[in-house]
């Protein structure tokens, strides 16, 4: 079976006072998911928009990217099939 197609990902970013938020989201044409990131600047740091809109979007796509896994397992688990097991956790920064 060929299938080509194309999904496109919004991604919006929005900072204040030191916190940006991130919302990251997939139209597919049948679901719509959707990612959240938060990233906050520490007291003592340089205050650098771009970091902040680095992790923001990187924690909304994550998210994004864990909830269309989830919907996939759920849509391959109605078939009868179940999912292949989690080899290993995901890693990275602290929420």
């Amino acid at each position: 079976m060929e299938h080509t197609t194309e999904w496109r990902i919004r991604l919006d970013l929005t900072e204040d006072g030191g916190t940006t938020k991130a919302r990251a989201v997939l139209d597919t044409g049948a679901t719509t998911v959707t990612g959240q990131g938060v990233a906050r600047c520490a007291p003592g740091d340089q205050d650098v928009p771009v970091i902040g809109d680095e992790f923001a979007a990187g924690r909304a796509l994550r998210e994004l990217g864990e909830r269309l896994i989830g919907t996939a397992e759920r849509d391959v688990a109605t078939r009868g099939s179940g999912p292949e097991p989690r080899r290993s956790p995901m890693y990275g920064w602290e929420l």
